[in-house]
C-alpha cells in the first residue's frame, strides 16, 4: 500500500518515467519540507537499484564527494579499495561503469538531492551532469536520473530556464506545491487526527500547506493548543524555523528576510518603489532578484491592481507561516525560549491585533485556492483574472473604498468579493448593505467599467439571511467549498 498522500498528480508523472522505455531525466524542485524528497524515495524505493546523494549546506566540494563516496561504496562494494574520488568527473565516470553492467530488466534510479547544495561553486557539477547524461546516461534505457533542489530560484535559473546546459535535457519537471485545504485534510486523516474544517483553517492560517509541519501535530489536541505547543512553548518545534528557512532556501538570506518583513507590515502589499524607499535602496536590480526568488518559492503574490496603468506590480506576502511568525512569534522569541514568556494562543485570539491578522491571513487562503471560488460561483470554464483594487480619496467629500478580491470575468461580469473570518453566520446589517452598496458605486464610478458587478460574499459559515442580504449579496462562498 502507498504511504504517498495527497500526491496523485504527481503519481501519475512518476508512474509514467518508471514505465517509459527510454532513459528518463526528472527535475523536481519546491520549498523546505514540502516532501520532495519523501516523495521520491517512497515511489522508487522497491523498483529497482536505487542510488541517493544527498547535497550538504556550506560544505565544501571535498566533503560533498566524501559522502558521495561513502554512498557510492555502499551500493557497489567492489568499489571501496578504489581511490578517493577527486572531482565530479572521476565520481560520474565511476557510476556509468557500474550502472552499464546492470542488467536492462532492472531499473536504475539516480537521485541527486539538493542539487544546489551539492554544486558548489567552481565545482563543475552541472557541467558533469550534463556531458553524463548527454553521453552515457541517456543512452541507457532503463536509467531514471533525477535532481531536486528547495532553492526554486536557483533551480529555475540553472535547470529549468538554463539554455546553455541542461535546458531540453529534461523529460518531465515537478515543480512540488504546498498542500492545498483538500490535502491538508486528507493528510491529517491519514495521521488519524480528526479536526473540524474550522480547526483545520485555523491551522492552515499558520503553517500553510507545507507538510512536514503537520508531522509535529499530535492527536487529541485542539488548534490552539497545537499553536500554542508548536510556538509559544520553549522546545516548540515551529519556534525557530523562520531563520532556518530563508537560510535554507537563498543566499544572501538576510535581504530575503528584510523585504518579507517590509511587506508583513503592509496589508495590501506595496509597489516596487515602496519596497525600494523602504529598504534604501539605491538601486532596484537587486530588489528584483529578491522578488523574482521569492516568488519562485511561493512566498509573495506580484499582480496588478484592477485598472492599473502603469507596468508596477503589486507585491504581497503570502507565506502564512512568515507572516504568523512576524506578527506574533518574532519579537518575543527570546523569552519564549528561555520560558520567561507566558503568552498564549487563546488570550492573543481575544485581541483587536488577532482580529486583524486573521482577516487577512483568511484572505491570502483565499487568494491560493481561487480555483475553489471559480468553482463555487459556476466559473470553471469562464476566463478570468483575480485582483484587488484600492480607491484613496484626497478630499473628506470624496469617500475611499477597499475591494479584498476583484475576479474580472471575460462574460462581462465582476465579482466584487468581500473576505470575512467569523465564528459564526455573518449578518449583513442595514448599515453594512449600504456600505457594500457604496462599494459598489465607488468602484464603477472611479473606473469607468461598464460589466454587470455582482456582490459575493467569502465567509466560513455563510451570511445569515435576512433582508438586507437578499437585497444585496448576490453570491455567497463558504468554508466547505474551500476544500
Amino acid at each position: 500500500m502507498s504511504t504517498i498522500i495527497a500526491r496523485n498528480a504527481e503519481i501519475e508523472r512518476l508512474e509514467r518515467v518508471f514505465h517509459s522505455k527510454k532513459a528518463e531525466f526528472l527535475a523536481i524542485y519546491g520549498r523546505r519540507r514540502i516532501g520532495k524528497t519523501y516523495l521520491i524515495r517512497e515511489y522508487f524505493k522497491d523498483k529497482g537499484l536505487y542510488f541517493e546523494i544527498t547535497g550538504t549546506q556550506n560544505a565544501s566540494m571535498s566533503e560533498q564527494l566524501k559522502k558521495y563516496q561513502r554512498e557510492f561504496t555502499k551500493l557497489f562494494p567492489e568499489q571501496i579499495e578504489r581511490p578517493v574520488i577527486k572531482d565530479w568527473d572521476e565520481a560520474l565516470s565511476r557510476l556509468v561503469s557500474e550502472v552499464e553492467r546492470i542488467a536492462t530488466q532492472q531499473k536504475v534510479i539516480i537521485f541527486l538531492d539538493e542539487l544546489p547544495w551539492l554544486a558548489t561553486p567552481r565545482s563543475g557539477l552541472l557541467k558533469e551532469i550534463d556531458y553524463y547524461w548527454n553521453r552515457h546516461f541517456s543512452q541507457i534505457s532503463n536509467v531514471i536520473f533525477i535532481i531536486c533542489g528547495s532553492a526554486a530560484a536557483w533551480m529555475i535559473k540553472n535547470i529549468v530556464r538554463n539554455r546553455d546546459g541542461l535546458y531540453g535535457r529534461l523529460s518531465e519537471i515537478i515543480h512540488l506545491q504546498p498542500f492545498n485545504l483538500n490535502q491538508i485534510e486528507e493528510y491529517l486523516r491519514y495521521k488519524n487526527i480528526i479536526l473540524d474544517r474550522k480547526q483545520i483553517i485555523a491551522l492552515y492560517m499558520v503553517m500553510g500547506g507545507v507538510a512536514k509541519y503537520y508531522d509535529f501535530i499530535p492527536r487529541g489536541m485542539s488548534a490552539t493548543q497545537i499553536i500554542d505547543k508548536l510556538f509559544f512553548s520553549s522546545n516548540g518545534a515551529l519556534l525557530t524555523e523562520f531563520v532556518d528557512l530563508y537560510l535554507s532556501l537563498f543566499n544572501h538570506a538576510e535581504n530575503h528576510i528584510k523585504v518579507v518583513k517590509a511587506l508583513a507590515n503592509k496589508r495590501y502589499g506595496m509597489l516596487r518603489s515602496e519596497l525600494i524607499k523602504k529598504m534604501n535602496m539605491s538601486s532596484g536590480g537587486n530588489l528584483s532578484a529578491i522578488i523574482e526568488e521569492l516568488e519562485a518559492s511561493s512566498f509573495i503574490l506580484t499582480f496588478k491592481k484592477f485598472g492599473q496603468k502603469n507596468k508596477q506590480k503589486c507585491i504581497r506576502l503570502l507565506d502564512e507561516y512568515s507572516y504568523f511568525y512576524l506578527e506574533f512569534v518574532d519579537a518575543i522569541k527570546a523569552d519564549i525560549l528561555h520560558g520567561f514568556d507566558q503568552q498564549s494562543w487563546q488570550k492573543i485570539q481575544s485581541t483587536a491585533r488577532w482580529r486583524a491578522w486573521s482577516g487577512y491571513a483568511f484572505e491570502n487562503i483565499c487568494l491560493k485556492h481561487i480555483g475553489n471560488i471559480k468553482q463555487a460561483l459556476g466559473l470553471r470554464g469562464v476566463s478570468t483574472t483575480q485582483s484587488q483594487w484600492r480607491y484613496v480619496s484626497d478630499n473628506a467629500k470624496d469617500k475611499g473604498t477597499e475591494i479584498d478580491l476583484l475576479i474580472d470575468r471575460a462574460d462581462n461580469c465582476i465579482n466584487l468579493c468581500e473576505i470575512k473570518f467569523t465564528d459564526g453566520e455573518y449578518v449583513i446589517t442595514k448599515d453594512y448593505a449600504h456600505t457594500l452598496e457604496q462599494k459598489r458605486q465607488i468602484f464603477k464610478q472611479k473606473t469607468n467599467t461598464k460589466k454587470t458587478i455582482f456582490i459575493t460574499m467569502i465567509t466560513p459559515f455563510g451570511i445569515k439571511k435576512n433582508n438586507h442580504s437578499l437585497n444585496i449579496v448576490d453570491n455567497e462562498v463558504k468554508l466547505d467549498d474551500l476544500f
